[in-house]
């Protein structure tokens, strides 16, 4: 997540002092040097602006790096982050498969609210741990804590087997498969822009895909595995897959770089002062907050109302698979006009989805949802971090992405329970449809008044 800052670090002007040598007595001489490397300075500042600007192959932030931009050890270095990307985000998003497996037959006397803070909190603490972890990756300190990780979250999905009570799995599942999940998900969002930059987009999108594989192909065999081996066996069984997605991951993913010579703080609050990130960041909030309250209740939600269970199961697959074709899409679009103009009509649509959810009714219904739920959701997904680069410094972009996923980590950790709570206290899915899609459609409002200062007032405009 803070590869941007990194780059920049790495081809960041020289100062004065650092180009006249060993110190010495002001003289005229001098006075003129510092002179004129302050107009070289502004110079190569006005043209990585420019470059910048036209997108041209003439780039001025990176004139003077090269980069594979392809090659089998970057496409290598892109397989393992999709590895990276399925054993832990994808893997975090086939919690819909467990939350009706728990309301149903492990925790049935535990409100599904109660139960849904499980997921809730894997879902936060995925995003939560970038602020530490990309700070070190900022560092140069990447596969000592990459490994560890790997190994505590293998070690965490076999202790998943052995729980059979709510505190258990809160600890497990919750706490630990979440936390781990963010310390390798958060580093692997840096790696790819020390291979590739003018194939970045590309590299991205085909990377991006391993969430969707992974909420694609997990619930699928959790769910079958469960009738044929039971619960206990099937963790494991997740847990040796773990084990072969993290190890090509831990093999093939590394840094290229060199680490970044000056940290800043990990919260820079003064970024907040600009209006853009900060209305973009508190729609990141909200919208999270109603976006994955389809992705954890459609499964039950359908047959709660008369879906045989053998086929709404496959409702968050078939969600899932429709995110990979919005992401690989969302991410082609957004080189194109920019990704706030791509992922706001996406996030509307979202919304409109959300509302339409709870009153499919019946199996196509359900499957139409499902997809362009999935297509939508995941363009915003795949994009949220984008516009923030140009949302201020280039220096501290990994900082200003770690504190508004932070933000957005609170969002999707209060979400699904909340949605939870009103199914509770109404007993039908059309009220949490309704607030889970309001929620959405607001954060809508703040991504267009983002866009309104991005642009400066104008209507049109790539950002």
């Amino acid at each position: 997540m803070s590869a941007v800052s990194e780059v920049d670090a790495v081809t960041t002007v020289p100062e004065a002092s650092d180009l006249d040598g060993p110190t010495r007595a002001p003289s005229a001489d001098n006075h003129d040097s510092e002179k004129r490397i302050e107009r070289r300075s502004s110079d190569d500042n006005a043209s990585m602006s420019k470059g910048k600007e036209d997108g041209g192959a003439h780039d001025g932030e990176h004139a003077h790096l090269s980069f594979p931009d392809g090659g089998l050890r970057a496409w290598l270095v892109a397989l393992g982050v999709g590895c990276g990307i399925m054993a832990t985000f994808g893997f975090v998003n086939a919690w819909g498969v467990f939350q009706a497996f728990y309301e149903e037959t492990m925790l049935p006397d535990t409100s599904p609210s109660t139960i849904a803070w499980i997921g809730s909190v894997q879902y936060a603490l995925v995003f939560i741990p970038g602020l530490i972890f990309g700070r070190l990756f900022d560092m140069g300190y990447f596969k000592g804590p990459l490994f560890v990780a790997s190994s505590l979250l293998v070690a965490s999905t076999f202790l998943v087997a052995q729980c059979t009570q709510f505190w258990q799995l809160i600890l497990c599942q919750g706490l630990a498969v979440g936390f781990t999940s963010g310390a390798i998900f958060g580093p692997m969002m840096g790696i790819l822009p020390h291979w590739f930059h003018k194939k970045l987009g590309i590299a991205y999108g085909l990377t991006a895909t391993g969430s969707s594989l992974g909420g694609t192909l997990f619930p699928i065999a959790v769910r079958n595995l469960i009738s044929q081996v039971g619960f206990p066996w099937t963790m494991r069984i997740v847990g040796f897959i773990l084990v072969f997605l993290l190890g090509i991951c831990n093999l093939t993913v590394d840094r290229r770089l060199p680490p970044k010579p000056r940290s800043g703080p990990f919260i820079n609050l003064r970024a907040f002062k600009t209006p853009s990130y900060a209305v973009y960041s508190a729609s990141a909030f909200t919208s999270f907050l109603g976006l994955y309250t389809v992705l954890t209740y459609i499964d039950v939600s359908a047959a709660a109302a008369g879906i045989t269970e053998n086929f709404s199961f496959y409702l968050l697959p078939i969600a899932n698979a429709g995110s990979l074709i919005g992401r690989v899409l969302g991410g082609i679009c957004a080189d194109r006009f920019g990704p706030l103009n791509v992922i706001t009509p996406a996030t509307f649509v979202a919304g409109i989805m959300t509302y339409a959810w709870p009153y499919s009714g019946s199996v196509g219904g359900y499957v139409i949802v499902a997809i362009l739920y999935g297509m939508s959701s995941g363009v915003y997904a795949s994009l949220v971090a984008s516009p923030i680069v140009h949302m201020g410094e280039r220096w501290d972009v990994g900082t200003r992405v770690g504190m508004s996923f932070t933000l957005l980590a609170l969002g999707a950790l209060a979400g699904p329970p909340i949605s939870g709570a009103i199914y509770d206290a109404t007993g039908n899915y059309r009220a949490v449809g309704f607030y889970a899609g309001s929620t959405v459609e607001l954060a809508v409002v703040l991504l267009l008044i983002s866009r309104h200062f991005v642009l400066k007032g104008k209507f049109w405009g790539r950002c």
